[in-house]
């Protein structure tokens, strides 16, 4: 009986035991699997730099000079001198008309000059002759006087007949038509044999300068008097030497040559209330062409201080823009901004942040509004990926001894 009650206390002693046991890992185990971690995400806190203040509008291309070839005589095409579409330099023929009808109105015309010549020098001996008659009344003073004056007439006539004939050798020389610029001519608008410059001074090809190019574009006024508020309130530091234009073509390429801003216009268009701009780009390989609809991007200065956070930071909603920042409590927060401009991959945001604010980058799907995080610098993927594989490498070990764990109470137990 006494063998009986001293293992039923024995055994009383080991359930205690063993419970004590138990309770001790529950215990463990509890404070193990308490509130997890901040999550931790990469930030990068937002300071001033000068960045360009730039503005991307529509255009329009066209050349800096746009002549059209007419004929300015009536006559038949004879021949079409120069290459569609080719480069022509100004006073090359381009076009012959007939010159016939002209060269024989010339010839009229100094035939016409001869004749008044002569009949001048006959008035003119006539005057002379009658001067000394009329001292010793020879001729009568009223016969002397028409002399005079017959000779002054023929004297017109011989002007008249001059002026006859360089009008027909202006004409003659229309017949031959010229390149009036030095540029691209474009297609011919008539063909040989058609009759031209009745009535009218027919149209014949056009020659565009295309090398500088000009692009025409608008820009509102609300924003070109905001830009020199902020020039002169010394917020914003004007471009000296004038401001650079960058082009960006049909399919979206930038243009390689840099255009520079030649003038805006003094008057708002009072239907749009824009100003209209134009620039100048070389266009040394002919590759832009009039009439392309364009954009293009002008720096029309500096400002010293703009803030920017990178574009995967910015957040848009029904709402508008907004960024997450980790706050000086360790909380995440939800802020709105205003980021009309991009500059390269980062945003230029111009309300909403004050300069000194961690913006999250990395981590924003880990995160919560009010939820605590844990704010690291941010690195880009190639420079973060090395830092990863360090920090992850002593991992493996670390949970070896976790993994060991229930077969050494396992080997303990069968001990036992």
């Amino acid at each position: 009986m006494r063998k009986s009650q001293r293992i039923r206390c024995v055994a009383a002693y080991a359930l205690a035991a063993l419970s004590a046991v138990a309770l001790v890992a529950c215990g463990d185990k509890k404070a193990e699997g308490g509130a997890p971690p901040p999550p931790e995400v990469g930030v990068v806190t937002v300071t001033p730099s000068p960045v360009a203040v730039v503005n991307e509008l529509p255009g329009r291309l066209e050349g800096v000079r746009t002549a059209e070839v007419r004929a300015r005589v009536e006559g038949i095409v004879l021949s079409r001198n120069y290459t569609e579409g080719g480069e022509v330099k100004a006073g090359q023929v381009m076009f012959r008309i007939d010159p016939a009808p002209y060269q024989a109105t010339l010839a009229s015309a100094q035939a016409a000059l001869q004749r008044a010549e002569a009949n001048a020098v006959s008035a003119r001996l006539k005057a002379d002759r009658y001067k000394p008659l009329v001292a010793v009344n020879a001729v009568s003073k009223q016969e002397y006087d028409d002399a005079v004056a017959s000779a002054g007439q023929a004297n017109a006539d011989v002007a008249s007949a001059k002026a006859a004939v360089r009008t027909a050798q202006i004409n003659l020389g229309y017949t031959t038509v010229t390149a009036p610029i030095s540029g691209r001519a474009g297609r011919a608008l008539v063909t040989e044999g058609a009759l031209v410059g009745k009535g009218e001074a027919t149209k014949l090809a056009l020659v565009e300068q295309v090398d500088p190019m000009w692009v025409t574009f608008t820009q509102p006024a609300s924003e070109v008097t905001r830009l020199r508020r902020a020039i002169e309130s010394g917020m914003v530091k004007g471009m000296n030497g004038g401001a650079r234009v960058h082009l960006y073509v049909e399919d979206g390429r930038e243009y390689e040559q840099t255009g520079k801003l030649l003038f805006s216009d003094m008057t708002v268009d009072p239907t749009t209330g824009a100003i209209t701009l134009r620039a100048q780009f070389p266009n040394p390989k002919r590759e832009l062409l009039s009439g392309t609809f364009v954009r293009v991007k002008i720096e029309q200065g500096v400002d010293e201080n703009a803030l920017t956070v990178p574009q995967r930071a910015l957040i848009r909603g029904a709402q508008g823009a907004s960024v997450m920042v980790v706050g000086t409590d360790g909380n995440v927060a939800t802020v709105p901004v205003k980021a009309p401009q991009a500059i390269g991959d980062s945003w230029v945001v111009t309300e909403g942040l004050k300069g000194g604010e961690k913006v999250i980058v990395e981590g924003l799907q880990k995160v919560k509004v009010g939820a605590p995080a844990k704010a690291v610098p941010f690195k880009p993927a190639g420079a973060s990926a090395p830092a990863a594989a360090t920090a992850s490498a002593p991992a493996a070990p670390a949970s070896a001894p976790k993994a060991e764990g229930p077969q050494q109470a396992k080997s303990d137990a069968r001990q036992g």
